[in-house]
C-alpha cells in the first residue's frame, strides 16, 4: 500500500475514473493518503464526481511519475468520519483554502479491493494487491 501511495504522490496530479451510466468520466485529483490502514482521497459532495461514487462506487486512479506510470482498481467507500477529514486536511494543508472537516461539503473515501499495476516500457509490471 505504502509503495501506491508514494507512487501517486510522486506524480503530484493523478486521475480518477468514474462511469456516469455508460459514459466514462475522468478529472485530476492530487490528495491521498493513509488512514487508518486504508488508502484514502477526497471530494466536494457538490461535485459530480462524489455523486458518480455513490452510484456507482467502481474506479479507477493512473497517473505517471518516472517514466512508470500506474493504474488503481478499486471499489471508493465513502467514510463520514471527521477524524479522517482532519488528517486530510492536515497531510494536505492547502485544502484548507477549500475545506474544514465540518463544513457540510467535504468528504473523504477510501478505496478497497484494490489492485494496482505499476508498469514501465523495459519492465514486467509489477501488481500490489490490498
Amino acid at each position: 500500500m505504502n509503495n501506491v501511495l508514494e507512487f501517486l504522490k510522486d506524480c503530484k496530479t493523478f486521475y480518477l475514473a468514474t462511469c456516469e451510466g455508460d459514459q466514462p468520466r475522468v478529472r485530476p485529483f492530487g490528495a491521498v493518503m493513509i488512514y487508518d490502514g486504508k488508502l484514502y482521497s477526497v471530494t466536494n459532495n457538490k461535485k459530480k464526481v462524489f455523486k458518480q461514487l455513490l452510484e456507482n462506487p467502481k474506479l479507477e486512479l493512473s497517473g505517471m511519475a518516472k517514466g512508470k506510470w500506474i493504474r488503481v482498481e478499486g471499489i471508493a467507500v465513502h467514510d463520514d468520519n471527521r477524524a479522517a477529514r482532519e488528517s486530510m486536511l492536515a497531510e494536505y494543508p492547502s485544502l484548507n483554502q477549500m475545506y474544514a472537516a465540518d463544513d457540510g461539503i467535504m468528504e473523504v473515501f477510501y478505496i478497497k479491493d484494490v489492485t494496482a499495476t505499476i508498469y514501465s516500457f523495459t519492465g514486467e509490471p509489477e501488481v500490489i494487491k490490498f
